[in-house]
C-alpha cells in the first residue's frame, strides 16, 4: 500500500512541476535545477528527523 502512495504522490509532483515550469518565466532548466535541490533539502531534512524519532 506504501508503494501506491509513493507512486501516487510522485505522479502528481511531476505533474504539478512540469506546469510550474511552463507558467513560470525563464530558462525551465535552471527552475528544474531549483525543484531538483530543493526536493533534496526536503528529503534529506524529512530523513533526519525520521532518524531522530
Amino acid at each position: 500500500m506504501k508503494y501506491r502512495t509513493t507512486a501516487g504522490w510522485s505522479l502528481i509532483s511531476s505533474g504539478v512541476t512540469t506546469l510550474l515550469l511552463k507558467v513560470l518565466p525563464g530558462n525551465s532548466l535552471w527552475w528544474g535545477i531549483s525543484f531538483l535541490v530543493i526536493g533534496a533539502i526536503v528529503l534529506f531534512v524529512r530523513k533526519s528527523d525520521l532518524a531522530e524519532s
